[in-house]
């Protein structure tokens, strides 16, 4: 762990060294004070003189200032530096994540990684903070403090040594309990993100269905489970505070009596009681800073290792040594293609796909819920790798391409569209970013885009919200197919992209592809024959595999499952007129 964690602390080395260097200081000069005090009461007040006891107590004054301005400075550094340490690791996992494959994305729910970016991270830094300055400032405390007190007088510091012992002992078996409940708070954590995500992004849904009440409860489930959990770890690391004080409290009662005697017995002075009593609250209060940074430090523990599972996560795709980045054309062959989310060939999603597709074609897909339609086309742009057999684009094996040039030349217009906060032309430009305004308008008039978006008051530059919630799903779905063609792409994949378009409005987009872009293979996934009908070649899928493939009329003519959906289709299209 630490060593996935050190990297990312290199750049603020420098603040990480001050910061322990000026607590040391500060420590030194706090712990001369005491000292000073037993002498202004020793040998000034005691004998009255009233000269020494200026003298001494102006070089307490300045020991108190330095002492002030070192952990002025520590402060500063260790914010830095763990401030630092928290913006490089969110951007190394945000970093990290934006190379994850589609396969290692779906280890991971978004709620957890939302979680391990925010909560995570600043666990960590809250701890590396405290490990800077507490952490080094306890210690440091406690050996000077116990220094200065077995200095002053070595018989009555042995209570100091007792308690430390004995506290010690306590706090190591109250960590190693409460350990395993943080581990599970986290995953609590996650699930009550994802309860909360997964409400907002259907927020609409939940009113529309008048779900509030159920939603509500079921948020209170999972924040109730979060608090149990919270509850357990938490009963057992109270119980720190109440053993600090018994022993805080036990150590000045026995310095009080032993001490008195000492006094009346002239083995020590009031001044040296004095600064005893100001050194048993440094050691005890190091002991409470050392059992709070322990806590701190076994949870981050948790989070840590949470971050370091999405650091150390490699995509389980990579380029090969010298990858190709041209692809010829369009042209797309499936060769007894076999595919399984988890990699087990007993458990296939695909099953024994052979397919040609010339450069060009014009493809419908067609089939059932389940009949791996998306999965299909998700493993031409190299989403997915086959589990057995080869997708080639080009002429050429999918895996030896560089992965980015052949994502630039397969656009592919997914199941959900996604726009993201930003004006009309800045989600265009994902296709391209540099291009110019007629390019814009040229792609949105082919998507039948180009009329809505004139109609908007600020037409081109009109902001979209986040998630494309203030446009219908027909103008979403269309400018997604308008974002795609504008790269230009070898091989055009709509996946259900025109399930919220009116059928005229489809029909003049599959015009405008055949006309406009007629090199460009278009793989058209849909629900309706209608948009499909007039492709080179229709493909059914069930569950997996290819149950039929040819034209409309052929496949009308000989293939019961297409059958069975042209008819069905064609009586509701009867029924409802």
């Amino acid at each position: 762990m630490f060593a996935t964690l050190k990297p990312y602390a290199v750049e603020f080395k420098r603040q990480a060294i001050l910061t322990p260097v000026f607590i040391i200081l500060e420590v030194i000069l706090e712990m001369i004070i005491p000292f000073l005090m037993a002498e202004i009461i020793d040998n000034g007040l005691e004998k009255g003189n009233v000269d020494y006891v200026v003298k001494v107590g102006l070089i307490m004054v300045v020991v108190a200032m330095c002492s002030l301005a070192c952990g002025a400075l520590a402060g500063k550094y260790g914010a830095v530096a763990s401030t630092g340490l928290a913006r490089n690791l969110r951007f190394a996992m945000y970093d990290n994540i934006q190379e994850f494959s589609f396969s290692n994305i779906d280890k991971y729910s978004t709620a957890g990684l939302v979680t391990r970016l925010t909560t995570d991270v600043t666990n960590v830094q809250n701890a590396y903070q405290m490990l800077l300055r507490m952490f080094t400032r306890a210690p440091i405390t406690l050996v000077v403090a116990m220094t200065m007190a077995f200095i002053i007088n070595s018989r009555l510091s042995m209570v100091f040594l007792v308690a430390i012992i004995f506290l010690g002992v306590v706090i190591t078996f109250l960590v190693r309990k409460v350990g395993p409940y943080f581990k599970e708070m986290f995953e609590k954590y996650d699930a009550l993100n994802a309860n909360v995500q997964e409400n907002l992004t259907g927020i609409r849904a939940v009113k529309a269905y008048v779900r509030e009440d159920f939603e509500t409860e079921k948020f209170k489930k999972t924040s109730g489970l979060l608090y149990l959990c919270s509850v357990r770890a938490e009963k057992l690391m109270v119980m720190t505070m109440p053993l600090m004080q018994f022993t805080v409290y036990v150590c000045i009662l026995m310095l009080s009596w032993l001490g008195a005697r000492m006094i009346v017995s002239e083995s020590m002075t009031t001044g040296q009681l004095m600064s005893l009593f100001t050194y048993t609250m440094n050691i005890l209060m190091s002991l409470m800073m050392i059992a709070m940074v322990t806590v701190m430090v076994t949870m981050a523990k948790s989070s840590a290792d949470r971050i370091c599972e999405v650091l150390k996560e490699k995509s389980s795709m990579e380029n090969k040594p010298g990858a190709v980045r041209t692809v010829a054309d369009g042209s797309i062959r499936f060769a007894d293609v076999c595919f399984s989310y988890h990699g087990d060939a007993e458990n296939l999603h695909l099953s024994h796909v052979n397919l040609d597709i010339k450069s060009g074609m014009t493809v419908g897909i067609l089939g059932g819920t389940g009949s791996a339609k998306s999965t299909l086309v998700q493993l031409i742009p190299r989403l997915y790798d086959v589990t057995s057999g080869s997708v080639q684009v080009g002429g050429l094996d999918v895996r030896e391409y560089d992965m980015e040039a052949l994502r630039n030349e397969v656009s592919m217009v997914l199941q959900k569209n996604v726009l993201f906060s930003g004006t009309i032309a800045e989600n265009l430009r994902w296709g391209n970013k540099e291009a110019s305004q007629e390019e814009l308008e040229r792609v949105c008039r082919l998507a039948c885009a180009h009329e809505f978006i004139e109609k908007f008051p600020d037409g081109y530059e009109t902001y979209i919200e986040q998630g494309g919630t203030n446009v219908s799903g027909g103008q979403k779905q269309r400018l997604c197919i308008a974002r795609a063609l504008l790269k230009k792409p070898k091989i055009l994949i709509l996946d259900d992209s025109t399930s919220a378009v009116d059928t005229h409005t489809d029909a003049t987009i599959r015009k405008a592809f055949r006309e406009e872009i007629p090199d460009t293979t278009k793989l058209i996934i849909a629900q309706r024959i209608s948009s499909v009908q007039d492709a080179d070649r229709i493909l059914v899928l069930n569950d997996g595999s290819i149950d039929g493939c040819g034209t409309h009329e052929e496949l009308l003519a000989s293939n019961a499952i297409y059958q069975e959906v042209y008819h069905s289709q064609q009586k509701g299209g009867e029924d409802h007129e």
